[in-house]
This record gives structure tokens, sequence and C-alpha cells, in this order.
């Protein structure tokens, strides 16, 4: 699936099942809390943190479920704010690639 067929699955998803899109400042706190799901996730696999239960495990598909969550909310307000998606990140990367390409490579700290 590309990034502008995604974009148009999810305003049909919207326009069938979610009647509209939540208004950007309730779409952007809810982006905030689906990034706090991640943190938590990753805090517990990858972190020091521990599980408050083993039948509350996390594991690998909550990952993936989690990442999705935040795709999904960010695809909204890049829909409900006409933001071409595509475009966006092509103009990012190219930005990387002329702006940052030696960045990282002259890092000590990631030597």
């Amino acid at each position: 699936m590309t990034i502008k067929e995604l974009q148009s699955t999810v305003d049909q998803w919207i326009r069938d099942f979610g009647v509209r899109y939540f208004s950007e400042l309730t779409n952007t706190a809810i982006l905030m809390e689906e990034v706090g799901e991640v943190a938590r996730v990753m805090a517990r696999m990858y972190g020091e943190q521990s599980y408050k239960e083993a039948v509350n495990r996390k594991d690998q598909s909550d990952l993936a479920e989690e990442l999705a969550d935040v795709i999904f909310v960010i695809v909204c307000l890049a829909n409900q704010t006409e933001i071409d998606l595509t475009t966006a990140i092509e103009k990012n990367l190219k930005k990387k690639h002329t702006r940052d390409h030696l960045r990282h490579k002259n890092n000590p700290k990631l030597k």
C-alpha cells in the first residue's frame, strides 16, 4: 500500500464508520496518547521498566499495533489539514540528504 492509498483508505474509513474526523486538536491529543502507549511498550520491552503482571506482558505484536495506531492518527491529521504525506516525506528526505548527509557520520558519539 502506498502512502497515498493509505491516506485514501483512512479517509474512506472515517467517512464510512467514523462519521467525521475529530477536530485537529482532539486528534493531536489522541496522537500524544498513542505515542505514550508506544513509549510504555518500549520501556517494558527494551528498557528497565517491568511489567505489572505476567498477564499484561506486551510483545512485538502489541508494539506493531501501537505503532499502527500512531500512523493512523498521523494520517487523519494529514488528511484533515490537506497534507499530501507522500510529498511531505519526499521533501523531508531530500532535506535530510542535503543537510544531514554527513551529520551522523561525523558524530563522534556514534563511532
